[in-house]
């Protein structure tokens, strides 16, 4: 799927670039050329790049934190 059309950049490309060592966005920007022009392909690559990292991205902390939150403030039944 192409994640960036102004550069013509895949998601594979970005999986690639993981690879060899891309860790940010801005990174992507260097080798890839991904937000370089309009900048509307930076979410969708952000997440692409946490994807391929395997890591979870800060939306998803949220909603992990908020799950957490309601799991220790239920009643406790007796």
């Amino acid at each position: 799927m192409y994640v960036c059309v102004c550069s013509a950049v895949t998601e594979r490309q970005i999986h690639q670039a993981a690879a060899q060592g891309a860790r940010k966005l801005r990174d992507l920007r260097h080798s890839l050329g991904v937000t370089a022009e309009c900048g509307r392909c930076a979410r969708c690559a952000h997440d692409c790049l946490q994807s391929a990292l395997g890591t979870t991205s800060r939306t998803d902390i949220g909603g992990l934190v908020a799950g957490m939150r309601s799991a220790f403030t239920a009643p406790l039944e007796a």
